[in-house]
């Protein structure tokens, strides 16, 4: 009889449907989300999301340390919202120095600051790698303003710089 079941396609099938069934109603309610970076010279470009259903797109000149984010509105499919912040003062960069960035999003719940702005979800991590520095920003978030679709042109919020590495490198 165990024999029968090992060869039986079906019985294989059926097992694994039921598998299927059972991760699924386990996992149904996590939503997936993704997040992209890429870079090429001195520009850099992240995606993370900034509530449930938004994302911004963040993007990083090297040349000029200025931060800046895009939002596309839910209703209208365009840009509406924008951030702008230079980070070089935060990572103590000299811009003359030829810099070299990373940058990549994480999520966080922090909620700290008035109702109506807090925090976005995503958290925008720039790492200067000739001093060692890194930075956290945020975007305020009012997902009431995102959703009656009002533009917005704002900052980003400094969360923290912390030094990651202590010995400097030295240019060659």
């Amino acid at each position: 009889m165990l024999h029968a079941v090992r060869k039986s396609r079906s019985v294989w099938l059926f097992a694994g449907i039921g598998i299927g069934l059972v991760i699924h109603a386990l996992w149904a309610d996590a939503p997936l989300e993704a997040v992209a970076t890429d870079r090429y010279e001195n520009f850099a470009i992240a995606t993370g999301p900034l509530d449930n259903d938004v994302e911004a797109l963040y993007f990083l000149d090297s040349a000029t340390g200025d931060l800046m984010a895009a939002v596309l509105s839910t209703q209208t499919g365009q840009f509406n919202s924008f951030y702008k912040y230079n980070i070089l003062n935060d990572l103590g960069v000299d811009p003359g120095k030829n810099p070299r960035f990373l940058i990549v999003t994480g999520v966080a719940d922090i909620r700290r600051g008035s109702a109506r702005l807090r925090p976005g979800r995503a958290i925008v991590y720039i790492a200067e790698l000739t001093s060692g520095k890194v930075g956290a920003y945020a975007i305020p978030w009012a997902r009431e303003r995102h959703n009656a679709g009002q533009p917005f042109v704002g900052t980003f919020v400094p969360l923290d710089v912390t030094q990651m590495r202590v010995a400097a490198i030295r240019e060659q």
